[in-house]
């Protein structure tokens, strides 16, 4: 069957089984190798993808990319981990985050946390007041075999922070 996916703002179409998962889709048609694949039963959530429904006034939310077929994203605009820089090459502030409080460990978690950790700012109505406890639970569905964890709190609350700064680096309007 043919697929077209808008990915990073780009329509890639292929004719794919009706099977592939959007996550397979993502790595080997579209070449975009920032999504991992892991588990492959939905428990790590390292395949984490932002999805946006056109239709709707609601932040991109977070899917498993593992467990989507890749034809149920028709009509959506998913953002890898590759589309949250802008094009000039400026890091997101949530990957500038992860930078600068060194929540970079074995990077096998890092884009599902990124999505997760920028989904969790842009729906949070005062990101810089979520409590240690709504961050370890906004990312639950987030395995770390590296980390603890302490840093990818840290840099999440980096980025809620300088997009509090910075209004403008804001993806949605609150």
């Amino acid at each position: 069957m043919l697929v077209s996916i808008s990915i990073n703002g780009q329509v890639y179409s292929h004719d794919v089984e009706p099977r592939v998962l959007l996550v397979h889709f993502i790595r080997e048609y579209a070449e975009l190798h920032g999504t991992h694949w892991g588990c492959d039963t939905s428990n790590c959530g390292i395949c984490i993808v932002l999805m946006d429904d056109p239709n709707s006034d609601q932040p991109p939310y977070p899917v498993k990319s593992c467990t989507m077929l890749a034809a149920m994203a028709e009509g959506y605009e998913i953002t890898t981990v590759e589309g949250m820089a802008k094009p000039d090459g400026t890091l997101d502030p949530i990957q500038q985050g992860f930078h600068e409080m060194h929540a970079l460990q074995c990077g096998f978690c890092t884009p599902g946390m990124m999505s997760t950790g920028r989904w969790l700012i842009e729906r949070h109505p005062n990101p810089t007041q979520m409590t240690d406890h709504e961050i370890r639970d906004g990312i639950s569905g987030n395995l770390c075999r590296c980390t603890g964890y302490d840093n990818i709190i840290k840099a999440i609350r980096w980025a809620a922070a300088y997009i509090e700064e910075h209004p403008e680096s804001a993806r949605t309007a609150r």
